[in-house]
């Protein structure tokens, strides 16, 4: 069973009551200190009503008996990790097959988890503490995550490996009910690749001030009451090294209601494939463009700015099963890196601007587009694209985000309904990111398609202006765009809009899920199920999005990698993306903070804007993120989408669907900034070569239309 029971007996009552009371009779001498100055009790043996309630809540052995409410939780923990001295951790995943069965009864298959050396840098930190009140019991909120770093906050996050506390917030879940809110912490930013976290847990209490009780198991590891139990015995090593490194960082165990330790995947891990086929495709190309074709070629009947329409397809290695349709996952390779297997066919379209094709005229500036949740690059034919591109001078080609495009709508509901088909989207993805790869040198190499008639001009002068290519994407664009940015060799600058890390925060946060969150609340209906399910799934996620390679952005680039400049364009209010993940973003890459960055009280945090230094001087060679308000609502705090906020229902939920869309309060900001002039500005100054980010709001806050009220 997935799912069980709080232990409730009188046997464990009995257990409380002699925890709490200490035991401190005469079996053994006084407490020892150790190194780091907290306090070891005296082993002893565990009395026969705590052995009997230590017993009943390990079971057979097989699930973390730490936390009874799920054979999984506490989530991530190292309970499930093995010893692996060929990994960069030395650790690999050990997740259990058999468990979180869906309605149908299909339970997880881990084989590909299994693979990975430790849980996602973006992890949710799940655990559930019956009667638990985060607010009265002190514990950070998303407004002020500042105080998570307090010596008395009570949830800590320490890096066992450096001792360094970490910021995080913490929450209980807003979309389960009472009685099956899972206490959350989420970090402030990526937690360092390849260490060691451990989690801690004191002074919680419920809505009356009373502090809750320990379980059975933690408190024999706490109190170190030894036991007969093989189960419990093996671990208590790794529990003791826990406390030493706790105590370290100023968290005495004696305080402790709960405590575990997890481990971050290493770079390699998560990145090891995606460089793999970089590094193996390029070779494969050489100094060469990639194979391609021109299909259609457009100069009637097009958007205002736009001189020529332009489709066609090139040419990729192929990592994939089969023909790389959707459902297709990675190519085997013994050494567990994806061989090639052929060619895959992506596709093609671009708008150029009339300007470039005038005799004489300054050639476009080439921009690689990536296209938003499930849709295609058809979205580099709109009438947004249409016009950024006549207003700068720069030709806009995308090709399709395999792995999440609409063609893989299919694939994406099999997999909400089945977990264990994950890693189809995953691998997928990762191959979709190669593609934008290729497209990039593509329209950067001067015997690629500036060499072609198509986007030449009429005396056979290039249109294409190949000294550098860029990347601008929205959305899903700007959240897989940033794992494609940390891995380019072809571009260096990028915009990413509306972007976020990472998927497992977002999804509940995000209206886009309220229509694909249906087929995963259907077939996996325990709310405690559905948080653990998006932990595990962002250890796969990590391979193709941004949350697994923004520690390799702008600093420490990959082997053989350039470092990247980023520019972030966050709609303030945001339904799609929320805000808030866009702020971790900035955190990991080290972006700084455009500023003025909102008026006075706008932003909903009480201590806005955690750990964003504001920008110097402009322009800036640093990265940086920049607000941009329409004017919408601000975000609820909670982990549910602004429209199911009661803010949202007592401002606008009497107009109709229609009315709130127009409306600048009750409109979703989400394809707001892309319409700003000065968002279109700032990316046509940045987008050159050597220049650096400039601020093209005039010392005010950015402001952008409601995208319903412009024209494009």
């Amino acid at each position: 069973m997935s799912d069980r029971r709080w232990i409730g007996t009188a046997a464990a009552l009995l257990t409380l009551a002699l925890l709490v009371a200490g035991c401190s009779g005469g079996d053994g001498g006084g407490d020892a200190r150790g190194d780091d100055g907290t306090t070891t009790p005296p082993a002893r043996a565990a009395a026969a009503a705590e052995l009997a309630s230590i017993r009943e809540a390990v079971g057979d052995g097989t699930c973390d008996a730490l936390d009874a409410a799920n054979c999984l939780l506490p989530f991530p923990s190292d309970r499930f990790t093995v010893a692996d001295r060929d990994t960069p951790t030395g650790r690999r995943l050990a997740l259990p097959a058999g468990r979180l069965p869906n309605v149908g009864g299909s339970t997880f298959d881990p084989t590909e988890w299994n693979r990975s050396d430790g849980f996602s840098p973006g992890t949710p930190i799940l655990t559930l503490v019956p009667g638990v009140d985060p607010g009265r019991s002190g514990a950070p909120p998303i407004g002020d995550i500042g105080r998570s770093l307090a010596e008395d906050s009570p949830t800590v996050l320490v890096d066992l490996d450096t001792g360094e506390r970490l910021p995080h917030w913490a929450e209980l879940d807003a979309t389960a009910p009472a009685g099956r809110q899972l206490l959350i912490l989420r970090g402030a930013r990526a937690l360092p690749e390849g260490h060691r976290i451990g989690v801690a847990l004191r002074g919680l209490t419920d809505a009356s001030g009373t502090t809750l009780p320990t379980g059975p198991v933690f408190a024999a590891y706490r109190d170190n009451r030894t036991t007969t139990i093989d189960a419990v015995e093996s671990r208590r090593g790794d529990m003791e090294e826990l406390f030493t490194g706790l105590g370290r960082a100023g968290v005495d165990r004696s305080d402790l209601q709960m405590a575990w330790a997890f481990t971050v995947a290493s770079s390699d891990s998560i990145a090891g494939r995606m460089l793999h086929l970089r590094d193996d495709a390029f070779d494969r190309l050489g100094t060469a463009a990639p194979a391609f074709r021109i299909d259609t070629v457009q100069d009637q009947f097009l958007l205002p700015g736009i001189g020529r329409l332009v489709v066609g397809s090139f040419d990729v290695p192929l990592y994939l099963t089969g023909g790389g349709e959707p459902g297709s996952t990675f190519n085997g390779g013994e050494d567990g890196r994806p061989d090639a297997n052929g060619t895959y066919r992506a596709f093609f379209t671009c708008q150029m601007p009339a300007e470039a094709l005038a005799p004489g005229a300054e050639p476009a500036r080439p921009v690689v587009y990536g296209h938003g949740l499930l849709g295609a690059a058809g979205e580099a034919q709109g009438t947004w694209v249409a016009r950024v591109a006549s207003t700068n001078n720069m030709l806009y080609c995308a090709t399709n985000w395999i792995g999440l495009s609409e063609e893989d709508l299919g694939s994406a509901f099999t997999a909400l309904r089945d977990i264990s088909e994950f890693p189809a989207i995953s691998d997928r993805s990762q191959q979709g990111i190669l593609n934008t790869l290729f497209l990039a040198r593509l329209m950067k190499h001067p015997e690629g398609l500036a060499a072609h008639p198509a986007l030449r001009r009429a005396d056979g002068t290039p249109a294409i202006d190949t000294a550098e290519v860029y990347y601008d994407g929205n959305s899903q664009g700007g959240i897989m765009g940033a794992a494609a940015t940390a891995v380019s060799q072809e571009w260096t600058k990028a915009v990413l809009g509306v972007p976020g890390m990472n998927y497992s925060l977002l999804l509940n946060r995000s209206v886009d899920f309220d229509l694909y969150g249906r087929f995963l609340k259907e077939a996996y209906p325990d709310p405690i199920d559905e948080q653990i399910i998006y932990g595990v799934l962002q250890v796969l996620w990590d391979r193709s999005e941004g949350n697994g390679y923004a520690q390799h952005t702008t600093r420490d680039p990959y082997p053989d990698t350039p470092r990247h400049q980023v520019l972030l364009h966050v709609g303030f209010g945001d339904f799609q993306v929320p805000q808030v993940a866009a702020e971790i973003q900035a955190r990991t890459l080290g972006a700084r903070l455009r500023t003025p960055a909102l008026a006075d009280g706008r932003h909903p945090d009480e201590r806005p804007f955690f750990g964003l230094e504001p920008v110097e001087e402009f322009p800036t060679s640093d990265s940086v993120l920049v607000y941009w308000d329409s004017g919408t609502i601000a975000p609820p705090p909670q982990n549910i989408t602004p429209k199911a906020s009661a803010g949202y229902a007592a401002r606008c939920g009497g107009l109709s669907k229609e009315q709130q869309d127009l409306d600048p309060v009750c409109g979703d900001s989400h394809e707001d900034p892309r319409r700003a002039e000065a968002s279109m500005r700032q990316k046509d100054l940045f987008f050159r070569p050597g220049a650096g980010i400039p601020d093209t709001c005039g010392g005010e806050p950015c402001r952008a239309p409601k995208a319903g009220t412009v024209g494009f």
